[in-house]
């Protein structure tokens, strides 16, 4: 079951970020989604979108912390680990 939690918290905090990151694209560029992100990988933004997008991983984080789902937490905390290591490499 912990690692069915962990894998679980995973999928939660990746699909998360890309939540994040659609909404800041959608509310505070001028862009569409499509045309956001090709402009912002032309400029080389786009790991700093994605780092953006995970700050909604915070929230996720103490909400998983407070319904005692701990190993759930740290599958977010392991979607952020990796999420950060790939904007290196991007």
């Amino acid at each position: 079951m912990d690692k069915k939690d962990l894998i679980i918290g995973f999928f939660i905090g990746i699909f998360t970020s890309m939540l994040g990151s659609y909404l800041f694209i959608t509310l505070f560029t001028p862009f569409d989604v499509s045309t956001g992100l090709q402009t912002i990988r032309q400029y080389g933004y786009l790991g700093k979108v994605i780092t953006l997008g995970t700050v909604l991983d915070l929230v996720v984080f103490t909400i998983l912390l407070k319904m005692n789902k701990e190993f759930m937490a740290r599958g977010v905390i392991l979607a952020v680990i990796v999420l950060a290591i790939s904007t290196l490499f991007i």
